[in-house]
């Protein structure tokens, strides 16, 4: 038996064995990171509950599995003591019904939170790493190649190069990303999804990137923070890597750079 289903079965029995309680239900959300609670169903449909005044007490293994932010932590706790509903958190043995616990709560649900920011400055320098010796994080697919989960590689995938270069060949004609996107469409050209479905800000993402020249630029965005888990494009913020040659090229480096120079 599992870690999860472990505690489920821990917190059904210790309800069970209260003769003052009744349990109005088990809410958890498996694998969720807990840093943002309106992405865990289950916490939200407690909240809900206990705004119906199904629950009058809720009990929590600690102050980290409840929100590790500690602004939801407060204000949620807040919330429910409005309605006299407990929240008591186990392992710091902490009732929120109790006004001393109010201080105590601040500084524990802040440690907390401090924790998820250490994991994700570690998980940072992992990628990091990974990103320095030129593996693909976060890679989503790109037209021309296929990805090789396995040992994170991508190789051309011969179909598709051919539309690549036609893309290529076209610009440098002097046709512009909306008639190539209409000649794409007429031609019936799936896109990675195998729908005949292209957008001219498709085509010109295609000429911009460096992996058709067979070279990788990684750590284009950047997460702001583990709260959040906002994405922004790098502007310097964080480390980026550039490698030559990491893998076979679609179009030469003289077709590439002349694409780049149209329009300037």
């Amino acid at each position: 038996m599992g870690s999860f289903e472990s505690q489920k079965m821990y917190y059904g029995q210790k309800i069970a064995a209260n003769r003052n309680w009744v349990n109005a239900g088990i809410f958890a959300d498996e694998a969720a990171t807990g840093t943002k609670t309106d992405k865990r169903g289950g916490f939200q449909d407690m909240i809900a509950r206990c705004r119906n005044g199904e629950i009058d007490m809720v009990l929590t293994k600690s102050i980290s599995r409840f929100a590790r932010n500690t602004v939801d932590t407060l204000n949620y706790v807040r919330m429910l003591r409005n309605r006299n509903i407990a929240v008591f958190f186990e392992k710091e043995n902490i009732n929120t019904l109790d006004m001393n616990g109010e201080l105590l709560l601040a500084i524990m649900s802040s440690l907390a939170q401090q924790e998820v920011e250490s994991l994700s400055q570690n998980v940072k320098m992992g990628l990091r790493m990974k990103m320095k010796r030129g593996e693909l994080v976060g890679f989503n697919g790109c037209y021309g190649y296929d990805y090789h989960a396995e040992d994170k590689s991508i190789t051309v995938n011969a179909e598709e190069a051919e539309v690549v270069r036609m893309v290529y060949e076209m610009y440098l004609e002097g046709y512009g990303t909306t008639t190539i996107t209409k000649r794409l469409i007429e031609l019936g050209v799936e896109n990675k999804k195998g729908k005949v479905r292209w957008h001219t800000h498709g085509v010109m993402g295609m000429i911009k990137n460096e992996k058709y020249k067979g070279d990788v630029f990684l750590g284009k965005t950047f997460t702001t923070d583990p709260i959040s888990k906002r994405r922004l494009a790098n502007m310097g913020e964080e480390d980026q890597y550039y490698i030559r040659d990491h893998h076979e090229p679609i179009v030469s480096r003289e077709i590439w750079d002349k694409a780049q120079q149209v329009g300037l």
